[in-house]
């Protein structure tokens, strides 16, 4: 059990403590924009988890026991072959709460990021450093420092359980994940660019099921595809490292958030050599990955496009909509026998404009759609318009139990999840698990079970048959409506008390509409 402890006044909060700590993190806010102070935030929590963890090595190098034996505590490279990251005296997290109340502590914890990219090449242009601008109350400064240092967060272990997976710098990077979730929210419709809702990315990573191999988002955000394939295979008794993972981000800032996201957790990414668009310039032009995980822009109508592009496999995309030449790159860098799942919008399943419809029948045509979910509306922070899940397969045959060659299945999950507050719904660990089980029985996996139409849920249809419906792939074509179970009521006995109930409402209905008159009429307004 996770448990969050504050050294100055004792208290204990079992899980829930993110929550806390938001709330605490964000008075200290004052009227800075929310997209600015998730820099100042996030940059300080990672600079925690990277003092914690430098902390627990040195404490064994210290001790010197086991493989440890002999071990020199001040040699950088006895930290580095343990991919733990080497800190210098600057940036270590004693040495800044030492300096969060004086007045240059702006420059305190700018040196801090400059020693720490100084030293690991991998953190070479990551950091924010501009904790001294004018702008940025160092009163407030130092008193988000005594916040997060003052945090202790202490894991317990279980009997016969593994103290390094329970360690307190995991639990950061669940601190850094919900920071992230919350500053999503509150910056509205950009919080879309980096984050994407966990509860969508954990339906596709449990769908595409990745335990080893190349991992590729080109349109990457803050790297919570990464983060989530990599807990998929670690919560399935595989190890970090079984995945390589690849990705592209177009926004320098948001290219940062990604790298941190991914080293506060130990995991190594080939992000390229710098922010790009995917479009105008291909990072990994040669990478053919066993999975494709992405959430693009939905719509983008500001995309580069050149006609001869190679990637243009099943017709050019519209220069006014960039989903399909989305589409088409996921496909471009599928290894043969490579998955790819990914959010577009839901226009993706039925548009005509454009030459859309043309290309969408190639690569129904061509055996590629896998599977089509159909989301709920309001899981997104950024927009309110529904979307859907593509999962497209290189090889549906595969050495599966079932040969799903010619055929797609639909799911249409539009009415699960649980609404979380006015506006923003989420998919619960049984809706997740039901929609990911019904694919995996669909295909056949191992121990998967048996797969079987449901009305209203879930259909297994032909290429046929989607040629029949115009190559439209949108689920409720297929699923058809949802069977309603019998009352056992003679239709007789029900019209007739539904008549009942339906006069007596027209009767209210008269009532209210004389005494609404009446008020009128007092207030010396007549018919």
């Amino acid at each position: 059990m996770a448990k969050a402890k504050t050294k100055n006044n004792g208290s204990t909060a079992t899980i829930g403590f993110e929550a806390k700590l938001w709330l605490a993190a964000d008075k200290l806010r004052n009227n800075m924009d929310a997209a600015e102070y998730k820099h100042v935030v996030l940059g300080l929590i990672f600079l925690k988890y990277i003092s914690d963890a430098f902390e627990e090595m040195r404490a064994k190098l210290v001790e010197g026991k086991g493989d440890y034996e002999g071990a020199d505590p001040e040699d950088a490279d006895e930290y580095r072959a343990e991919n733990v990251f080497w800190v210098p005296k600057e940036p270590r997290w004693p040495h800044l709460v030492a300096g969060a109340k004086q007045s240059a502590i702006g420059k305190v914890v700018d040196n801090a990021m400059v020693a720490l990219e100084r030293d690991n090449p991998r953190l070479k242009g990551v950091l924010p450093k501009d904790y001294a601008r004018p702008t940025l109350d160092k009163h407030r400064l130092g008193e988000l420092i005594d916040l997060i240092g003052t945090i202790t967060l202490v894991a317990d272990v279980p009997e016969g359980g593994d103290a390094k997976s329970h360690r307190s710098v995991d639990l950061l990077g669940r601190v850094y994940e919900y920071f992230l979730t919350r500053f999503a929210s509150a910056e509205g419709k950009n919080g879309g660019q980096f984050y994407t809702p966990s509860c969508v990315v954990r339906v596709i990573v449990e769908m595409l099921a990745p335990y080893k191999g190349r991992v590729y988002d080109p349109c990457c955000g803050s790297g919570g595809m990464f983060v989530q394939s990599e807990k998929f295979v670690l919560e399935h008794g595989g190890r970090i490292g079984d995945l390589s993972i690849y990705g592209q981000e177009s926004n320098a800032t948001t290219r940062r958030l990604a790298i941190m996201n991914l080293a506060i957790r130990g995991i190594e990414a080939d992000f390229g050599p710098e922010q790009a668009d995917t479009f105008r310039r291909d990072l990994h032009k040669d990478l053919k990955a066993q999975f494709v995980i992405a959430n693009p822009p939905f719509n983008d109508s500001d995309w580069h496009r050149t006609d001869d592009d190679v990637r243009w496999q099943y017709g050019a995309p519209p220069k006014g909509n960039a989903n399909f030449a989305w589409v088409q790159h996921f496909i471009h860098h599928l290894a043969p026998d490579g998955h790819a799942g990914f959010v577009l919008a839901n226009g993706s399943m039925s548009s005509n404009q454009s030459g859309e419809g043309d290309i969408r029948k190639a690569i129904i045509e061509t055996d590629l759609v896998d599977c089509m979910v159909a989301l709920p509306a309001q899981l997104f922070y950024s927009t309110q318009i529904p979307v859907c899940l593509w999962f497209l397969a290189k090889n549906k045959d595969n050495g599966k139990l079932r040969d799903r060659r010619k055929q797609t299945l639909f799911i249409d999950a539009r009415k699960l999840g649980t609404l979380i507050d006015r506006v923003h719904r989420e998919l619960t660990g049984a809706d997740i698990a039901k929609i990911a089980s019904t694919y995996h029985a669909w295909r056949g996996d191992k121990d998967a079970g048996k797969y079987e139409d449901s009305a209203g849920f879930c259909k297994s249809a032909t290429v046929a048959e989607i040629a029949a419906h115009g190559y439209v792939l949108t689920p409720g074509r297929y699923v058809g409506a949802e069977e309603v179970e019998d009352d056992g009521e003679p239709f007789e006995e029900k019209m007739a008390s539904l008549v009942v109930a339906l006069n007596g409402q027209f009767a209210e209905s008269a009532k209210l509409e004389q005494a609404i008159k009446v008020n009128l009429r007092g207030l010396g307004y007549e018919e």
